[in-house]
């Protein structure tokens, strides 16, 4: 099955901001594009208010629909139009029979909306004054022709609402028809200087844009930041973990994240702890292999020669021997695997295990009184004390896994009982320090020979040739991992006071 190719976060979070930039914009253009007929519509609704009003007055008053009737009524009802700019009457055949520019009125009352000129068509320099005549029966200009005809051709349904720009203006126009006893005698015409929706549109579109500028650039600094701070280091942490996967001899530098603080940071020293934890094992788990191997075919050679003796011995006293050394080897080879067994079950429960707060002075004490009760048991007289310095309390609060500060307790204090003889002793002195709990176990047995007595903690060594095979020598190398594990150190040295050894147990204390 072939592997789908990864995308990136990064791309990923660009794709969704672009499809959600699309959907925003296109709903954008929408709302854009409605908010000038919106607007439009609303003025034209305010216009047929005004028609309807005027329809009302004509057909209460009376009013004849020719230009003398008209001229009449627009004397009398003019504060009809104070609002708008301009309106008109027009017949049922398209000619303008009144008009609230024609009227010699006070202009506190109307403004003359002086952007749409009547001009003839085939003398352009005529003056103002003479355009603004309204009998233009010859040379109707241009504007009447267009509304002549909207009303005759073009006009479906009423109202019919018509939007121009002329210069830099815009004009908003409804026209309407006139019901004088439900019956259809003409249009009105009414016009508007509507230049505040081309400003409310320009307002609402420059909003808008930059609304959308600067979430563009809250994006691209955030997707900079994203890159930067987060994606390229994950990145490069994925590439340090693929590179340790696969073996590869080519190092990736990862030294410049361990400096922050943050969760990357925090990661990124989880993963390089947690890796250098798994090759520390793994490279445990071979050498232990070899060298459990290696002590292996000790006993087995001893096993292989002793039973090729046996069939060649007569007598009974030297099969007697060659019984004893086999049972020996046998039992050698059954303690190394079981304790090889052991320990593996302890590193991988050490794994799974959580850990708590637990006191160290209180399980110490324990452990002694076992101890002491089993000594009894072995007439054996080996006193066990138990000192504590500078802490009132008497209480020592660390931060592990009960059972397996036991299992230190009981190897060392195993280990010292094994090298004391009757009527010695054997102390346990707790000391806190500033940051830690400093545990020592003395003895006083014969103290440690070796040149380098840290080698007591390695595998399969045994300070004990007159015990030979009783003992797999994993029992100081599992107190050491133990203590590791709690993030703790242990140190082996002679007594300086008297003859015996002591070995120190140090942890950090739980604040």
């Amino acid at each position: 099955m072939n592997q789908k190719k990864s995308t990136s976060i990064l791309k990923k979070f660009l794709l969704f901001n672009l499809l959600v930039f699309s959907i925003l914009g296109l709903f954008t253009f929408i709302y854009l594009q409605a908010i000038q007929p919106n607007l439009v519509k609303k003025k034209s609704s305010s216009h047929l208010v005004v028609i309807k009003n005027t329809t009302d007055h004509l057909q209460r008053l009376r009013i004849d629909f020719d230009e003398k009737g008209l001229n009449t009524f627009l004397l009398s009802a003019r504060f009809l139009f104070q609002s708008l700019d301009r309106v008109q009457f027009f017949n049922l055949k398209g000619n303008l029979v009144g008009d609230t520019n024609m009227l010699d009125l006070d202009q506190n009352v109307f403004s003359r909306f002086d952007l749409i000129i009547e001009q003839e068509i085939n003398n352009p320099s005529v003056n103002q004054a003479e355009s603004n005549n309204i009998n233009t029966i010859n040379n109707e200009p241009d504007y009447y022709k267009e509304i002549k005809n909207t009303i005759l051709n073009k006009i479906k349904k009423e109202p019919f609402v018509i939007e121009s720009k002329i210069k830099k203006d815009f004009l908003v126009q409804t026209l309407d028809k006139v019901l004088i006893e439900k019956k259809k005698v003409g249009y009105i015409l009414v016009s508007e200087e509507s230049n505040e929706i081309l400003v409310a549109v320009d307002e609402r579109k420059n909003f808008i844009i930059r609304t959308v500028l600067a979430v563009a650039l809250v994006i691209l600094i955030f997707s900079i930041f994203l890159n930067k701070y987060i994606l390229k280091p994950i990145s490069f942490l994925v590439k340090y973990t693929e590179s340790i996967k696969v073996k590869s001899s080519k190092s990736i530098n990862i030294d410049d994240f361990f400096v922050r603080r943050d969760e990357v940071g925090k990661l990124t020293q989880s993963i390089h702890e947690m890796t250098l934890d798994l090759q520390k094992r793994t490279n445990r788990a071979e050498t232990f292999s070899t060298d459990l191997a290696h002590e292996i075919r000790n006993p087995l050679a001893s096993l292989k020669g002793a039973s090729e003796l046996l069939d060649k011995s007569i007598e009974q006293k030297d099969r007697e021997k060659l019984l004893n050394i086999i049972n020996h080897d046998a039992e050698r080879i059954e303690r190394l695997i079981t304790d090889y067994t052991q320990m593996l079950k302890d590193e991988a429960s050490l794994s799974r295990e959580k850990m708590l707060i637990i006191d160290l002075n209180l399980i110490i004490r324990n452990v002694v009184e076992d101890f002491k009760q089993d000594i009894e048991s072995l007439n054996k007289k080996i006193d066990i004390e138990i000192i504590i310095k500078k802490n009132k309390q008497k209480s020592f609060h660390v931060l592990g896994i009960e059972g397996r500060i036991e299992q230190v307790i009981a190897n060392l204090l195993d280990n010292a009982i094994s090298f004391s003889q009757n009527n010695s002793k054997i102390t346990v002195e707790i000391v806190e320090e500033k940051n830690y709990f400093t545990t020592t176990f003395k003895d006083e047995g014969p103290g440690f020979n070796e040149k380098n007595i840290e080698n007591i903690f390695k595998r399969f060594y045994s300070n004990r040739p007159k015990n030979f095979g009783e003992h797999s020598g994993l029992g100081l190398n599992i107190v050491k991992n133990i203590i590791e594990l709690h993030n703790g150190r242990i140190k082996a040295s002679n007594r300086t006071d008297i003859k015996g050894a002591q070995i120190e147990v140090v942890l950090p204390k739980h604040t």
